[in-house]
Parts: structure tokens; sequence; C-alpha cells
């Protein structure tokens, strides 16, 4: 069950990384590159040996063009090779001039491995990081990563390892784009980071049953909610801190614009006793491969009261634990802890494709990808699963593909919940809460659809007055 999964892995800093393997990242989708566009990639390392407890890639990224640059657009990769095919890895922001807070972060694995590469470490920027003027450069990154388990690194064999390195300089064997389009650098044979050129065609696929859900209703207590097949949860259990209720009356519905849109708050005065989370989920178990969306808003701040709880903003889909580490076992989750949790200190946002695990002692079978960033405001969230791939998309970006081997074999239930991890050290007694407000879901059975489709599947629904349909047959 989620909760005993969630409150074990709550104990362990990282555990949720514990067994996984990295994913596959993509960059922006492509699009055409100002005449007056140019970067270009100082690097040094401070670690030059062939082996080291860590590697050390610092970089600079300057604006060579004659137009201002946007660094929330800029996406650099480090290419290496990755120690054992498990091997995982974690990434650390020492300084940088910009601000640690403004780097984010993401391990992806190549399309074509080579010799010297196989893996790559991807550096953004959000938004804080500001812009760069013709001739500005980032200034100092002092970066670096390290296998999850603290075992030695081999450096000899990666691409863009450089052991003379040691003053920075321009660097080649890093590449940089800008909103998707590689101004510098050159990857490893037969792994330039760009999207297909073409955009897929828009119009989704006739037929295929399908979940649609716009949310509209009156209160957590309209029947029409569980005609339409969901529940809302009062039961007791985790995942949550102890002592902890689940809160249905806190589940509302408010229109805006027309549109009506579900919010799940979850509110605490610090305590187990005074902690009230929310979550609802369909009562059927009926989903399996196909397409999942939903549009999201995540929040970084309470709604009122002090700031700092660790809290987790959900959106996934699951069935349940047979026995410990049974094969039959299936979740996919979009995560977002705004104020970090399970050993991460700030904001960031996983996306997690469950084999299986084990509570006691604690075995996770898993694979992720994660993002260090801020993601408050809405975003339309999509998942796919068809029989090779689980991929997650967000805001029309491929975010992770994640390997045949997390593919599920029974159906699942379909979830949106929000949980505190623990107080994150506050202290104080004063009553705060926190909103996580969702718009729609939609499954397709069975079909893959690009972001672009849901959208247009959902434009469709909306146009045609319709707020809810479920043709999906029960498993």
């Amino acid at each position: 069950m989620r909760f005993t999964k969630n409150r074990l892995r709550a104990t362990a800093s990282a555990a949720v990384a514990v067994a996984m393997g990295a994913a596959a990242l993509t960059a922006l989708p492509t699009t055409a590159s100002a005449a007056g566009d140019g970067l270009s990639v100082q690097y040094r390392t401070s670690a030059t040996g062939a082996t080291a407890d860590q590697s050390e890639p610092w970089f600079k990224v300057k604006n060579t063009g004659t137009t201002t640059v946007q660094l929330a657009n800029v996406k650099i990769r480090y290419y290496f090779k990755a120690d054992s095919a498990s091997a995982t890895y974690r990434f650390a922001c020492s300084w940088a001039v910009k601000g640690c807070a403004n780097v984010t972060s993401a391990f992806g694995t190549l399309a074509n491995p080579t010799a010297t590469a196989d893996r790559y470490l991807e550096i953004g920027f959000t938004s804080g990081a500001g812009s760069l003027a013709p001739g500005a450069d980032t200034g100092d990154m002092q970066l670096r990563f390290y296998r999850s388990t603290w075992q030695t690194l081999n450096q000899s064999d990666d691409y863009s390892f450089g052991a003379s390195q040691t003053s920075y300089g321009n660097w080649s064997k890093v590449t940089a784009q800008l909103a998707g389009t590689t101004l510098w650098g050159t990857a490893p044979a037969g792994n330039d980071p760009t999207n297909p050129p073409t955009d897929p065609p828009t119009d989704p696929p006739a037929g295929g049953a399908t979940l649609f859900d716009d949310f509209n209703y009156s209160s957590h207590s309209d029947p029409k909610i569980s005609a339409n097949g969901w529940s809302v949860r009062s039961n007791s259990g985790g995942p949550g801190v102890s002592g902890a209720t689940w809160a249905p009356e806190n589940v509302t519905f408010a229109t805006t614009s027309g549109n009506s849109i579900m919010n799940l708050e979850t509110s605490t005065a610090g305590t187990g006793a005074s902690t009230e989370q929310t979550e609802i989920l369909t009562q059927a178990r009926k989903f399996k491969n196909g397409t999942y969306a939903a549009r999201v808003r995540f929040n970084d701040a309470p709604k009122y009261g002090p700031d700092g709880d660790h809290l987790v903003q959900t959106f996934f889909t699951i069935n349940d634990l047979t026995a410990p580490l049974a094969d039959d076992y299936a979740e996919y989750d979009f995560e977002y802890l705004p104020n970090g949790g399970w050993g991460e200190t700030s904001n960031i946002l996983y996306t997690t494709s469950w084999e299986t695990y084990q509570a006691d002692p604690w075995v996770a079978v898993n694979q992720h990808t994660e993002s260090r960033q801020s993601y408050a405001g809405w975003h339309d969230l999509v998942l796919t699963i068809d029989n090779s791939s689980i991929k997650y998309y967000i805001d029309g970006r491929l975010f992770g593909t994640h390997d045949s081997a997390y593919l599920p074999e029974r159906p699942m239930s379909i979830n949106f919940n929000q949980w505190l991890i623990d107080f994150g050290g506050l202290t104080s007694s004063t009553a705060r809460a926190y909103d996580q407000q969702v718009d729609y879901v939609l499954h397709v059975k069975d079909q893959v659809l690009t972001p672009a489709q849901v959208a247009a599947k959902v434009t469709a629904y909306r146009s045609a007055g319709t707020t809810f349909q479920d043709t999906v047959p029960s498993s």
C-alpha cells in the first residue's frame, strides 16, 4: 500500500532512489534560434584523478551572441560513462554566482551509448537566474556529482572529462542549448541533444475507452462524486505524519471563469493530531496501459500561516502490494515537494515508476527522474504507458522515459493527494494550510497520445459541454 511505502520512504534520506535506473531526459522542444544567438561553455575540474569520490565539473556559460539570453531557456550537458549498468548518481551545487537555488539538474540516459558515454548530467536554470546580456557570463558554477552509494567513480572513460583542465577554458565536449537549439559543443556520436524537428499531429485518435472528469461538483458530499466512481478519503492511515487524519470536507470545488476547479487543502498546527490531509481516488482499479493526464496547480507557499512543512503534492496511479517484493505491483507518480523532504533541502519534483518494494527491511525497486526547481503554478502532466516504456511529460516537454522492466502487470486506480512527510523542523504551533488544485483528469485506454493530442481531446470535451465521461470497462 502507498501509505506503508511512503511512511518508510520518509525515514531514509535517499530511499526514493535506492534502486533506480538513470532516467532519460530530452531537451526543450526544438525551435528556430534567432540569428544573433550564441553560447559558449567554459569548463574546469577540481577533481583531476582518473578515479575520485566525486566528479567536479565547474562551468561558466557565456552569451557570445548579440541578443539578451534568458537563462531559464539554457540547458548544458556533461556526458559520462556509468560505472555500472545499475549505478545511480546524485548532484550537488557547492557554489554558484547565480545562486545554487537557481541551478537545476537532471540525469539522463543516452539513446545511443558509446565507449565513453551512456549517461549525461543536464544543468539548467530557474527564472531566478535572470538573463545574460551580450558578452556576459554566468560566473563560476562549482558543481559536483557522485554515486548514490559513495563508491569510487571512474572519470578516465568519461567523454566530457578533462584531467588537464584545471583552469577555465572553452570546452566543446559539453553541449549548450538555447530553447532546444544546440549552439555549442559536440555530443557523443549519434546523441545530438535535439528533439525531432517536426511536430506530431494534434488530432487525437478516434475511439478508445476514456475517463474524463472536469470535477464539476458542488462539494465533497455531492452524490455525483460517488456515482462517477470517485471516493473522497476519510479512512485513517498513511502516508503522512503519525496521528494525521484525512478530511473529506477539505476537498472543495469552485468555479473560475466558468470552469470548475477541485481544491485539496492540507492543514496543520505542528502536531499529528492537528494535521488534516486530503485525497481523492477512483473506487475501481481498472486503468492500465494508455494515457493519463491532469492539469494540476502546485503551490510553494501556504495559503496562510508559517511556511516550511515537508509537503507532498501528487498525481499518481497505483495498485496494491500483494506480498513483499511482489512483481505484480505497480505505481507511477508525479510528486512535488515544495519545501523538500526525503533528504532534499528545497523544492524538487519526482516522477517515479515502481516495480515493487519490501517494507522490512526496506528494499525499493524503481526508476525515477527528478528536477530541483520550483514548479509553483499550473502544469499539464501527462503519463503514457505502452508495451515498451513509461513516459512522463510536463507542459508538453518529455521529462523522463522509464524502462519496460517497470511496466504494470495489473490494473490500477487514479489518485490525487496532498500530505505531510513531517514538519520540516518547524516548531511553531501556528495554524497553516496548503492548497493543491486540479482542473481535470483524463485517461484513454490503450492509446498513447501526445501532449498536444491530450489538449485537443480536453478542448473537444469542453466545447461539447461534457463534464464527465467514463467508458473504461471494469477490469
